[in-house]
């Protein structure tokens, strides 16, 4: 078996990588080509947009000029955000990395029965990467040099990296990854036609957020997560797509670098817009809304209300702080919808 394995930022995204060598053999794949032929998102029954058949020649979100003979049918996703897209453009996967946290992280896009799970996003199984016979395989990166970019191209299957984030522009680059795997699959009418249900549907929500007379327009969105009997908590700062959807709808990050300073723990990862903290960094950002993800599978959200700190914020004590449904925080337009409405729900108390 061979294995590919990637270092994971804190949020499950793939920053570097590295390949290890861990013996070779062969794998048998079954399912893959009913799961190519079976499209399963629900707006997908009613597509009537066209896939093209001309030849591809398409730059990659790191700069790599990609040529294809025709544009892709069996598509191997090795990030969840891709295959989220892959599924929006009606597009199934013949092989994708850790179907089971897709499913239990991914709400947007249904993935269904018969695509082969290739492993986790960190250490995918080459043997049964390539017997699933794909003829792209979309990863992420950040560089045109990433070293999983370079040893899957040894392989003969042609590789697209899409940029893992933008945090000059987190919303364009969701755009622009979904764009991107459209133009790889031919599917560039139906991404059209869904990303302008996208925006459409986020310009509504802000006029709805608009129609509001709240106490306040600062806001903050963090996540959290147990270890060993410590909670983290993670607040998203500029960079981040969700403090980016919260500018959209008319709101102000309170998170900035004088808060980070004075009640941040743990350093700052710039290229997603995440910081680090605990429970008392939250009383740094004063009366601000407060917004979290979803507690059921980390378990942190029952510990965070357990604490007098956390019952004694404003937010808290005024009704302001909102849990946020089960999203995928670094998903297609799809999730990102959900969380524009996640975020308008809770302001219009819908």
């Amino acid at each position: 078996m061979i294995e590919l394995r990637r270092r994971i930022a804190a949020g499950g995204i793939a920053l570097t990588a590295a390949l290890i060598l861990a013996g070779c053999g062969t794998t048998e794949v079954e399912g893959s080509e009913a799961a190519a032929a079976n499209p399963v998102s629900e707006s997908c029954a009613e597509d009537t947009t066209a896939t093209s058949t001309e030849p591809v020649s398409l730059v990659d979100g790191v700069g790599r000029t990609v040529e294809l003979d025709k544009p892709a049918e069996r598509i191997a996703v090795l990030e969840w955000q891709e295959i989220e897209d892959a599924l929006t453009l009606c597009v199934t996967p013949v092989a994708v990395s850790d179907s089971e946290g897709y499913g239990k992280w991914v709400s947007a896009e249904t993935l269904p029965e018969g695509v082969v799970d290739v492993g986790s996003r960190g250490e995918p199984d080459l043997d049964a990467l390539f017997a699933a016979d794909p003829d792209l395989i979309i990863v992420e990166g950040f560089t045109a040099d990433d070293e999983v970019i370079q040893q899957l191209e040894q392989h003969g299957v042609p590789v697209v990296a899409a940029l893992g984030n933008n945090p000059e522009d987190p919303i364009g680059n969701v755009k622009s990854v979904f764009s991107l795997i459209a133009e790889a699959t031919g599917r560039t009418e139906r991404a059209a036609q869904v990303l302008e249900e996208f925006d459409a549907h986020l310009a509504q929500r802000k006029q709805d957020v608009a129609d509001l007379d709240l106490p306040t327009t600062d806001f903050l969105f963090f996540d959290g997560w147990l270890q060993g009997g410590n909670m983290t908590l993670r607040p998203y700062v500029e960079g981040a797509l969700f403090t980016a959807l919260g500018e959209e709808l008319g709101m102000t990050p309170a998170w900035d670098a004088a808060v980070n300073d004075s009640h941040g723990t743990g350093g700052l990862n710039a290229e997603y817009g995440l910081a680090q903290t605990d429970i008392e960094g939250l009383t740094g950002v004063g009366e601000a809304n407060l917004f979290y993800s979803n507690g059921d599978v980390s378990g942190y959200v029952a510990e965070l209300e357990k604490s007098s700190i956390w019952t004694s914020l404003p937010a808290v004590q005024e009704g302001r702080a909102y849990e946020f449904p089960l999203i995928w925080g670094a998903g297609g337009p799809r999730s990102t919808l959900q969380a524009v409405d996640a975020f308008a729900d809770a302001l219009t108390g819908e």
